[in-house]
């Protein structure tokens, strides 16, 4: 029966050029990775691997229940009062991952009664908390200031979320932050801001939110994720204490989900602390992906990652490949991971890439690009 359903779909999929493939990667590959989220270069610091390995020692290795039965560690409450000090924001709460913490936020505002104005390139997480909120949900034109107002001013429920990203995965473009929190505010809306990719990166490491004057205002709320630049893994939703409440009582991939491993949050911690400490890393990045840039030929991002467009699937596979091949790793990134379609080599900037690695990545790059457009 499956192979009769599945087989036709597996072969659509390979002939358009859209297959994705787990390859596994040993510890010790002599890559220059710019695949990877590792925006601080911290995934492999010693000492964010020592503050992991005590907290296991510590507490073991697994938050043994949900957060509100024994999953709640004093290593969660120091890493939320430390993010929300941060990144100026009154209130934090973690989650096991940022795709729920964008799930979790979403759904506990959502239903018959909240409208959800989502920008057309929003990740996919708040794409899937739209289809699970049970609210009407509007779709507006990437980063169009006037259509949000548009429809905020037509709705009929009585509250709205509009939901953007600050820097955008993809593009890495930055959303229209201010004029959106003046929009929200005027409208009696609430914005919602992913910062996965703000955080360490913009505002010198507090994010685009914080950068823009709007941390800690009453309709603004933040979404993160604890993978990128601080090297672990988990989410955090940041916002009024008020939100925070709610969410522990409403949210459901907080109350039904496991807490997150003491291991991850001692990292984030350790890892927070050292961008506090070290306040020139962001800066690092935005060097590299200057150079980065200059090779694809595209202006230079906002945020940490460079895309690159490509003729179609096929030829970014094959330049990925070709880059692999010669030492170093890219992203290939095909629809529909692409929000408007356009195949792209995805290149992401590391704090800590030496100078020798990034010349040596510039020229594979330049020669792949070279070849297959």
């Amino acid at each position: 029966m499956l192979e009769d359903w599945l087989a036709p779909k597996a072969a659509a999929l390979e002939a358009r050029g859209l297959t994705r493939r787990l390859h596994a990667r040993a510890a010790d590959a002599d890559l220059i990775d710019l695949a990877g989220n590792d925006y601080l270069g911290l995934a492999r610091d010693p000492r964010v691997a020592a503050a992991a390995a005590d907290a296991v020692r510590t507490w073991g290795t697994g938050a043994t229940a949900s957060r509100l039965v024994t999953g709640t560690t004093e290593l969660h409450e120091q890493l939320e009062s430390a993010l929300a000090a941060y990144t100026g924001q009154e209130s934090a709460l973690v989650f096991s991952s940022g795709y729920l913490a964008n799930l979790g936020v979403v759904t506990a505002l959502g239903g018959p009664g909240t409208l959800l104005v989502s920008d057309e390139h929003v990740h996919a997480s708040l794409v899937d908390a739209c289809r699970l909120a049970r609210s009407r949900v509007e779709i507006v034109p990437h980063n169009d200031v006037d259509a949000v107002e548009k429809v905020l001013a037509e709705r009929n429920e009585p509250h709205a979320v509009v939901m953007t990203e600050s820097v955008f995965s993809v593009l890495s473009d930055e959303a229209p932050l201010p004029e959106l929190a003046a929009i929200t505010k005027s409208r009696n809306a609430v914005l919602l801001v992913d910062e996965a990719h703000g955080l360490g990166v913009t505002g010198n490491g507090h994010g685009s939110v914080h950068a823009a004057g709007l941390a800690g205002l009453e309709h603004v709320v933040v979404t993160m994720t604890l993978s990128k630049s601080l090297a672990s893994q988990g989410g955090v939703v940041l916002g009024p204490s008020l939100l925070r409440e709610h969410l522990v009582n409403r949210a459901r991939p907080f109350i039904y989900d496991t807490g997150l491993n003491p291991a991850a949050c001692a990292a984030a911690l350790a890892a927070l602390q050292i961008l506090q400490a070290e306040p020139d890393r962001p800066a690092a990045i935005h060097q590299a992906t200057a150079r980065l840039a200059a090779v694809g030929k595209v202006p230079p991002p906002r945020g940490a990652v460079v895309s690159i467009p490509m003729p179609g699937p096929h030829e970014t596979v094959q330049a990925a490949e070709l880059c692999l091949e010669n030492g170093v790793r890219v992203g290939s990134f095909r629809p529909p991971s692409v929000p408007d379609g356009i195949s792209r080599l995805r290149l992401t900037a590391h704090a800590g890439l030496p100078d020798a690695d990034l010349d040596r990545a510039c020229a594979v790059i330049t020669d792949a690009i070279e070849q297959f457009s």
